[in-house]
């Protein structure tokens, strides 16, 4: 089976202080059948889901489930510096639930309550902060669980204590594929490989003869994304010349920049956030040096620019699944910054996007669970998902899990850097990309 690629991207601290990850108040629908497809507007159709299920009953004594409640935990960075941003995520999955409750009645009858504890990006809080979900608030499942280093402390005793882990936040690519050792865990984001890959062979088929550098940032997103790179290049029509890792502490990367120039590298690709990223791209025109810039997907929003000259980022590439919140034309789109706003949700940017996409998920997979409202139900309703579609996902672009695959997605679109009117933009160009695994 292929695992799935999406959207959404780890972000880091330092994007905080401009708040602009937001959240979205959301726009989904549910459908009547389970091979329904989900939409950003509110629609007759997904009030009916919530009615017609409206006396499904969950077995004795269901942990997070009563007869007018459903209550999920998240775990996320809530307080501090970190907090300032990543606290918008989860606040935003709930704004969108809150669109859910007031519209449609929550689902299986049921208002859902979302319950927030802090993991201060942090491994040791990150399993104390679950801890306090399942054994204190009696959550019925984690939703969302945001930060590769707090889920890495924490999926090992969800999974033991049988509690379904679902649309993990987090790039690590073992989150998604080992439905074996962890089959609580799904994961709703893009693995770093898996876009690492969809880079190499973009680079082979593109730029054939360029000689390729790395700048990646000494975690999993960094690690696993080079492993992706090396899978996905074409060792015949590239070479990989430098590979220059940083640790997140660093205040600089001027040695690391000036090490890709001196190997000559006439690509590099960067797996990192757009602090680093920016810092990157400044840093090569301080010495003269205009390499094409391919950029992990956490840089695809326009807060890139805030970082660094639309002009020095003009040409840089990208990757990502779902509409853009710039597109307000789209009635998808005009309607999540109209929800967002009618349900408290912050200034939609792309990342609001995929927060209310991962807030439709997680509905779709409660309604299709509502026949068997347990822990094990709900597994099995994750599972039976396929080719389930958003009118905020691209085209051609859909969610699936399966037994054998805990990864939301698998295709996306190339975007580009653009400049129009002094003003920075992201476009999308070229064909979709499909990932399937060997």
């Amino acid at each position: 089976m292929s695992r799935r690629v999406g959207a959404i991207f780890p972000f880091l601290a330092f994007v905080l202080a401009l708040g602009l990850v937001a959240a979205l108040s959301a726009c989904g629908g549910d459908e009547e059948k389970p091979t329904s497809t989900g939409t950003a507007a509110p629609s007759a159709t997904g009030a009916a889901t919530g009615t017609a299920r409206a006396t499904a009953t969950a077995g004795a004594n269901v942990p997070g489930v009563t007869d007018t409640e459903i209550v999920l935990g998240v775990d996320a960075p809530l307080a501090g510096v970190s907090g300032a941003v990543f606290s918008q995520i989860p606040k935003a999955t709930e704004a969108y639930f809150k669109y859910i409750n007031d519209t449609q009645g929550g689902v299986c009858g049921r208002k859902i309550v979302y319950t927030m504890e802090d993991n201060q990006n942090d491994p040791a809080f990150g399993l104390e902060a679950v801890r306090k979900l399942v054994e204190r608030d009696n959550v019925f499942a984690i939703v969302g669980s945001l930060g590769d280093d707090p889920h890495a402390a924490s999926w090992g005793y969800l999974n033991e204590n049988e509690v379904p882990d679902l649309l993990v936040s987090a790039v690590a690519e073992r989150f998604g594929t080992d439905p074996k050792g962890h089959p609580w865990t799904f994961q709703m984001i893009p693995s770093a490989v898996t876009e690492g890959i969809f880079y190499g062979q973009y680079i082979s088929e593109n730029l054939p003869g360029a000689k390729v550098g790395v700048l990646y940032e000494n975690g999993p997103a960094g690690h696993d994304g080079l492993k992706g790179l090396k899978q996905g290049i074409d060792s015949a029509k590239n070479q990989i010349v430098s590979e220059q890792a940083f640790e997140l502490t660093a205040l600089s990367i001027r040695s690391e920049v000036t090490n890709l120039k001196e190997a000559g590298a006439e690509v590099v690709v960067v797996f990192t956030d757009p602090g680093f990223s920016s810092q990157g791209i400044k840093e090569a025109v301080r010495l003269g040096w205009r390499p094409q810039w391919i950029l992990s997907y956490v840089n695809s929003d326009e807060m890139m620019y805030q970082f660094a000259p639309p002009k020095d980022v003009e040409g840089a590439i990208t990757f990502q699944a779902f509409k853009l919140a710039s597109m307000k034309d789209d009635p998808a789109i005009a309607e999540h910054w109209e929800l967002m706003k009618d349900y408290g949700g912050p200034q939609p940017t792309n990342f609001s996007v995929y927060a209310q996409l991962l807030g439709e998920v997680a509905v779709e997979i409660l309604n299709r669970a509502c026949d068997n409202l347990t822990r094990e139900g709900l597994i099995d309703a994750t599972e039976s998902i396929q080719d389930w579609h958003s009118d905020l996902l691209l085209d051609e672009v859909n969610v699936a899990f399966s037994e054998t695959d805990h990864t939301a997605l698998q295709t996306g679109r190339m975007l580009r850097s653009i400049v129009e009117n002094g003003k920075g933009k992201w476009e999308y160009f070229g064909p979709i990309m499909r990932f399937e695994a060997e």
